[in-house]
Order: C-alpha cells, then structure tokens, then sequence
C-alpha cells in the first residue's frame, strides 16, 4: 500500500512528518501563518440559527394554530371578546413555549466550542511557545502533559507513559494507554488508534510529543459538529397526530357552518341570528380547550417526572416518550455502575466469588475466617490493594471491617482494588504505613505491568483490631524474608512471563508447564465473561549498595492469582428491562466498549438476542438497507462511533419505530439529536450532549427511563379522553342544532347556551382530565403504533354512537315538551330542557371517560379529586343559569318545577350507563 493512501495511524512517525511537510523541531512561524490562511482556525463552526422570525412562522404555521386562530376569530365577529382574548392567549403561550425550546436546541453546537483550548505549548522552528489553540495548523508539533486538554488531532511522536480519557468521544470508560507506535490495519476504530490523540479529549497521565494532523471541521470532534449540524430534528408523534386533527376538525367546522346556515335559509330562518348560531356551531365543534390541556398534562408531567429523577428540556418529550417503541442506551453509568468492582479473585487452588461471599461482612466475620485459610487469596488482595496509586479517605480503626465512608480516588481499577482489600480490613493508608514505597516502575504499554518496591521492619508485637494484615504479614514472611518487598500487577501473560514460581497453600512451587498454561486458560475463561483480568506476584529482594536495574527488580516473581473487575450492572437494571419487555419495548444497548464486555453485561441484565454482538467495523461495510434488517433482530452493538450511532438511529426510524436514545459524550450528539427523544445523563453528561437532549437523567438511570414512559402513557390517555370528552359533547350538540329542522322545530339552543356548554362543561372537567392518574396495566399494553391517528376508528365510534344518545335524549325531551304547544319561536321552557339534558349528559360523560376499561367505582369515585369537583362546580353554575333571575335573562332560561329537574338528571343518566356498559362488554372481552 502507497504511504500516501495510508490513514495516519498506519504510518510510521518519520512517514507522518514527510506527508505533513513537518519536522520534530516543528514547522516555521511563516510555514503556519501561510498554512493557517489556507486551511482556516483551528476551531468548530457554529450552524448558523434560524432568524427568530422564522421560527415563530414555523409555529404559527401549524393548523392546530389556524384552527385557534379561526375560532378567536368567529369569538370576535360574534361579540364574544372573553372567549376570544382566551383564544389568542393560548395561541401566544403555545407559539411563546415552542419558540423558546425551539431557540435552545439551535444553540447545541454552542457547547461544543466549550471543549476548545484557548493555548497550547508547540515547537515551531526548534523554539518552544505558547499559541492559541485556534493558530494550529496540521505539521505543528504540540507538547502535552497531564492535566492538558488534546487541542487538535494529533498523530504522537514520543510518549512517556501518556494516557487519555476518551470517554466523551468513544463511550470508552477506560483510560486509554498511548504510544507512538504505527498500526498496520486501515480499519481501526477510535477506541484502538493508540498513537492517535483527539480534539477536545483529556490527557490523565504522562506526557507526550504529538504532530497534529486535522484541525477545526476535519477533526473527530468536528465531524460530529458537522452531524449535529446537519441533523433535522424530527416532529413529535403528539405533534403529528395533533395537525391531523386540526385538519379534519377544521373542514368540519367549515362544513358545519354551511349546512346550518343553508337549512336555517331553507326554514326562512332570520339571517343574523343563523350566521350567529352557525358560527356558534363551528366554534362549538373545535376543541379550542385542547392545546390548552395538552400542555397542562405536559406541564405536570414533567413536573412529577423530575419527582422521579428526571428532567424535561422539551414539553412535548413528555408525551413522546409514551410512543417509544426501542430504548437504544449506552452502556457505561445507565445499565451499568460506572465504577469498577473486584469481581473474582482466582489461583491455581482457589476461587472466590467477591461479592457473594463477601456481601455479609458487616454482619459476620466467618468470610474472613475462611479467607484466611487461603494464602493465596490474602496475597493477591495485600499485592493490589499495595501496588497502588490510587487514595482511601477518612480513616477507621484497623480491621473493623467497615467501608460505608471510605472514599477511594484515583484510577477506576485501582480504587476497586483498594476498595474490595479495604472490605476486609486490609485499608492501604495502614499498608503503606507498613510497607512504606521506596521506588517504582511504573506502568507502560509495552511492559503492561506496573511494580513498586516497598521498604518493610518486622513488628515487635501483632497489631491490635487488625488480625487480617497480620496474618498476611505472617504468610510473607513464614518463608523467607528481606527488608524489601516487591509487588506487581498487571496484564496476566506479561507477570506470568517474569514468575519462576506460584504461591500455593503449601507456600510457593516451581511454575511448571502445565501451571501456566492452566493460569492462561483461567484468564482466558475469566476475559470472555467481559471481565478486565490482572495478574498479582510478589518477592523479595535484598537490597544491594547501589540501585536495582529494573530487570534485576522484575524477575523471579512468585504468581499469586488472577484478580478479574468488571464495571457491574445496576442493581435495578434487570427490572426494568423487564418492565420494557413487558411494555414492548425493545431495549438495545450500544456501546463502545469490547465485544465481549457488551455481550456479557447484556446477558446478565436481560436484553434479548445478545449472542450477536456487532461491531462498528461490521456496521460500517454494511448499506443502509441491510442494516435495516439487522437492526429488527441485534440488540448489542460495540466499538460503535458517532457516525454508527446515528445509522442505527436512522435504520430504526425508518423501520417506523419510536426511538429513545440515551448519551453522555460529544459522540453521542448527533445521535441525541436525531432520536425522537435524546435522553442525557445528568451526572456523567458533557453540556453538549445535554444541549441536544430532550431530557436529562438525573441519576443517570435506565430505570428512570421506564418509569418516565410510564408518565408518558399515562399523559397520552388523558389527552385521548379529553378528546373523546370533549368531541362526544360537541358532536351530541351538533345533532341536536342539525336534526331539529327535520321535525320541524325552531332553534332548541341559542348561540349564547352553545358557547355556554362549550366554555363551562367541555372548559373545567376537561382540564381537569389533565390530572387523571395512571390507570392499571398502562406498562402491561405495547406502545402505540406512531401511525395511529389520535382519532381512531373505535374513539369515532364511540364519538358517534355516544354523541347521538346525548343529541337524541336532549332532543327527544325537548320535542315531547314543545309538541306539546308548537310555536315557530324559542321558548324557554323546553328550550332550557334541552339546554340542562346536553349539559347533564356532558357531565355523566366526563365521569365515565376516566378510565377506557375500568368502570368508574372501580378506580374511585374520588381518586381525582379535581375532577369531582370541576363536575360539582359546572353543575352548580348550570342551576345558576337556570333559576337565577339575572342569568335567565342573559341566557333566556326559565326556573324548571323540580319534577322536570329530575326528569333531566335521570334521561341524562343514560349517556353515563351507556359508556360503563361499552367498557363492561370490553372487560368481558366480547369486542376487542
């Protein structure tokens, strides 16, 4: 392959500084001035934000918005400017909301530029200097430290023991060990290029010497900009069922207005009087109380979500998330802890299970007894917990046993190191006290092992409160013995290369054959369980007049065990993958840590299909169509970038799902984006990540998750039912006013008594509805198909068939009232019969649309209390109307005798026994 058709990480450093017409001693001052005029800063550019203007066009032009619109604008022309200033009010705190969510997610890419570094230390020309970070060119030779931010892609050319956190661009949990070396494979993921170092990534140990090769846009970073910028975010499935309705309501409410007008022209109605009823009409038959409800149910939802742990950035994800159809998460902080546990420790002679058989350790002391009869184990806990960098905080007495407020810092494999020893009384403060450091050969790449020598004075008298370490001090010394002891860890194959012999109950033996290969095979069993295996020795040394050679130090060892760690899952994990089954929800994990790590963790906490783990290499040679296919059936991906991310996003979308996806690093923004819900993790999140979010874990939970789509069922429901409420009403009203020509009756309801009905019954118990608690089984149903219309074929039956038993008992008892002295004119008497029977029927309704399935004494008559008394409430207001002489005039009623009150109560009765019987006949399951 030609040197210059390879990727930088193939080349050699001499080959990568030819290509970039670069030097060790850097590129001249000129040779990056005219470098920078041609290739731009070295920052990421902004998507630059759409005019405000523009973004309130975009909401205004909703037809929902038209239909308000519409209606406010009939108010208007009617005289009715409360209703119509409502209208408008609604209008502006929708466009006012969505404008402001709108404006927050243009600026995600904003956060991106606060990973940029403001100066860095280069060579240029032999002379070492401070530029801005924005001056870099690719050729320039960049030093860097620990503690330093990677200002630019760089290819290295020296490293001293250099390690990087790669986390927010990887998903890798790990710190990743770099060195200078070429790679001779083309297809690397970012995870594995250990000579390369990334934008906006952090230097945690060493120091190094690095050429950088991509700057601004070009670089990792910036190709996940250009994603972030280039993604469309996609409209809610709330949003989408919400402008159906509005375009079906709207051509019914002009519809509406033409066949009343035309008919009451047809009777020689008086003109005004139909253009107002009609009109009246058309506003009666639009829901205006819906954006209103909608985002009530939103506001509280999200308000007892944070109750639960997590945070709404976007009203509408509320809802959203009671449409998700996959749950796509990382793996690192939300399926798992986040921190690293010593899970296994295994010789040749024995094996323990840490956590299980230490989990009672604060309640007895026989897991400490039986550890002591094994040597090994005690060794192999003494030797981690000792060749250690990492610190224990706040001090407890010797042996006590006790962890709960020992804090461990430092790097995430050793604090589970000085952890687990500190669990049985081996706290390494008191070690290092004991066996205080002398020197050390610390950790590097090629070694893969680290070693500290420790200085080490015989007591004169055991420990008191501290049997443990005594007993471990005794089990080294009962041998041999020297006032220097030296200890490892490390990768098992490289301690094992250097160990002459293996610690055994009996004391060390000659390392044979075949016990080596019997510890690679165990490190190999434990490596395909995902767990990360270190091996222990120890020896001792005589100390000598001048320094030890390191290959003097790191020889001659005695093997003592295998220690095997593993990020573990979260304890609540595995229930609520469940309740996603269960749910039908489909929880995927991708990740981009090892294969079998992934594969692992999947199986112990549930998730379907995870004998198939691909890869992102894999991904990456597929097209798109294939990847649709895959991505019905695989549920673990691993080593994935942000591009493979935002694939399977797309891939899911288009196989019509509703997808969740979680994130906490810059790779995962654009994926964020793109998802119909872009979860961040609250705790581990970068701002960039939260930025493109429509929610943010405070816990950084999957668990949180599930209960959150719970919520967003239960929010979805109350506006089905305040929709099949309010329509019910409406279409009961719109029967009476359309079927009373045909039996040759004057108007039975004044325009002033429909907008009455419409403001009072459809207005309180409606919002009221907002409130409606969760009912039985909501996690027990699959969710919702994303092509459903939120009107469908049985809530329009239901519409239909309940809204003609109210129009048609309203009307009924009007007719027998006025047959009984026709007249061509109103008149109050029976006209207030109909006017109370509609009204009535509407209040029975809204009791008995609480719950799709369940009757109403089933769920409590009381269980929302808002409710009960929005109906108390509306049904006072009505008798009001009814015999308060003021309101009769206004509302041209007339006081009806208490028998034809009753009479009213009872027939509308009906429409509440009519609906608990459909929901009885569905709870027998004689329809479906």
């Amino acid at each position: 392959m030609r040197v210059d058709s390879k990727e930088f990480h193939q080349l050699e450093v001499e080959e990568t500084l030819n290509r970039l017409h670069s030097k060790r001693d850097g590129i001249t001052s000129d040779e990056a001035s005219a470098l920078l005029e041609k290739s731009g800063p070295n920052q990421l550019k902004e998507a630059q934000l759409r005019d405000p203007l523009q973004i309130l066009k975009d909401h205004l032009q909703e037809p929902m918005v038209y239909l308000l619109i519409f209606a406010a604008t009939v108010s208007l022309f009617i005289g009715e400017f409360i209703d119509a200033a409502a209208i408008f009010i609604i209008i502006v705190l929708n466009t006012v909301l969505g404008f402001i969510q709108d404006y927050r997610a243009e600026k995600a890419m904003a956060a991106l530029n606060k990973l940029a570094v403001p100066d860095v230390t280069v060579r240029r020309g032999g002379n070492e200097f401070t530029v801005k970070a924005s001056s870099l060119v690719p050729g320039d030779i960049v030093l860097l430290n620990a503690g330093n931010r990677v200002p630019a892609d760089c290819r290295l050319i020296e490293s001293w023991l250099l390690q990087t956190q790669e986390a927010a661009l990887t998903g890798e949990s790990q710190t990743i060990n770099k060195n200078a070396k070429a790679i001779e494979s083309d297809k690397v993921p970012l995870g594995d290029q250990a000579n390369m170092i990334f934008m906006g990534t952090d230097v945690s140990n060493g120091r190094g010497e690095a050429v950088v090769v991509r700057t601004g846009m070009e670089s990792e970073l910036g190709k996940i900009a250009d994603l972030i910028q280039n993604v469309k975010s996609r409209r809610t499935p709330l949003q989408r069922r919400l402008a159906g309705v509005g375009k079906w309501l709207a051509a019914l409410a002009l519809g509406i207005v033409a066949i009343v007008f035309t008919l009451g022209i047809l009777r020689n109605q008086d003109i005004p009087l139909m253009l107002m009823t009609a009109l009246s009409m058309a506003v009666a038959a639009v829901p205006e109380g819906l954006p209103a409800v909608a985002t009530i149910a939103l506001a509280l939802g999200a308000k007892r979500m944070l109750r639960r742990e997590a945070l709404i950035r976007k009203l509408l994800a509320v809802e959203t998330l009671g449409s998700v159809t996959v749950i796509c998460s990382d793996k690192t902080g939300t399926l798992t802890e986040n921190r690293m546990h010593l899970s296994t420790l295994r010789s040749s002679s024995f094996e323990l299970d840490f956590h299980r058989d230490f989990a009672n350790i604060e309640e007895t002391t026989e897991p400490l007894r039986e550890l002591g009869k094994k040597p090994e184990a005690l060794l192999s806990l003494f030797t981690g917990a000792l060749c250690n960098d990492a610190k224990l905080e706040n001090h407890h007495s010797p042996g006590d046993g006790s962890t709960n407020s020992l804090t461990a810092i430092g790097d995430p494999t050793e604090t589970a190191f000085v952890t687990a020893a500190a669990r049985v009384g081996l706290f390494n403060f008191e070690l290092n006290n004991l066996f205080p450091r002398l020197t050390e050969i610390p950790f590097d790449s090629e070694r893969k092992r680290m070693t500290t020598i420790h200085e080490f004075h015989p007591l004169e008298k055991p420990l008191q409160g501290a049997p443990i370490v005594d007993q471990t001090i005794r089990i080294l010394t009962e041998t041999r013995y020297e006032s220097q002891l030296v200890l490892m860890k490390g990768a098992v194959d490289s301690v094992l290369n250097i160990c002459d012999q293996v610690q055994t109950s009996e004391g060390p033996l000659e390392m044979t054959q075949s016990r080596r290969k019997e510890i690679l095979e165990s490190n190999d069993e434990l490596a395909s369980t995902g767990k990360r295996v270190l091996g222990l020795a120890y020896r001792w040394l005589k100390p000598k007049a001048n320094d030890h050679r390191d290959s003097d130090i790191e020889a001659n060892m005695i093997f003592v065990g295998m220690a095997g760690l593993i990020d573990p899952p979260r304890i609540e994990v595995k229930e609520a993958i469940k309740r996603c089954r269960t749910a039908g929800i489909r929880p995927i994990m991708i990740t981009g840590d090892h294969p079998l790590t992934a594969k692992h963790i999947a199986a112990q906490i549930g998730i379907e299909n995870q004998e198939q783990v691909f890869t992102g290499l894999e991904i990456q040679n597929l097209k798109d169509e294939e990847l649709e296919k895959i991505v019905e059936q695989s549920s673990v991906y691993a080593r994935v970038s942000p591009e493979h991310k935002l694939r399977i996003v797309k891939a899911l979308q288009k196989r019509g799902h509703i997808v969740a996806m979680t994130g906490d690093g810059v790779n995962d923004a654009p994926a964020l984006k793109t998802a119909d819900i872009g979860i961040a993790m609250g705790i581990t999140g970068t701002d960039v990540s939260k930025d493109a979010s429509d929610m943010v874990l405070l816990d950084d939970n999957l668990a949180t998750i599930v209960n959150s789509v719970e919520e967003g069922r239960t929010i979805y429901a109350n506006i089905q039912k305040f929709l099949k409420y309010t329509m019910t009403s409406n279409c009961g009203e719109i029967w009476v006013m359309l079927a009373a020509p045909f039996f040759g009756m004057p108007l039975p309801l004044l325009p002033l008594q429909i907008l009455w009905i419409n403001l009072v019954t459809d207005g309180l118990p409606g919002l009221a509805m907002a409130l409606e608690p969760g009912e039985k089984g909501t996690m027990q149903e699959p969710p919702r198909n994303p092509n459903d219309p939120v009107l469908g074929k049985r809530m329009i039956f239901h519409i239909s068939l309940v809204g003609l038993l109210m129009g048609g008992i309203a009307l009924g008892s009007g007719f027998y009232f006025w047959n009984q002295n026709p007249t061509d004119s109103y008149s109050a008497s029976w006209g207030t019969i109909v006017f109370t029977v509609l009204t009535f029927s509407q209040l029975g309704q809204a009791l008995a649309v609480r719950s799709s399935r369940y009757s109403l004494f089933q769920i409590g008559i009381f269980s929302n209390p808002a409710l009960i008394g929005s109906v108390l409430l509306t049904l006072g207001l009505q008798l009001s109307v009814i015999y308060i002489p003021f309101f009769q005039v206004i509302f041209k009623t007339t006081a009806l005798p208490l028998s034809q009150l009753l009479l009213c109560f009872l027939l509308s009765s009906m429409v509440f026994c009519m609906v608990e019987a459909e929901k009885w006949c569905k709870r027998k399951n004689w329809f479906k």
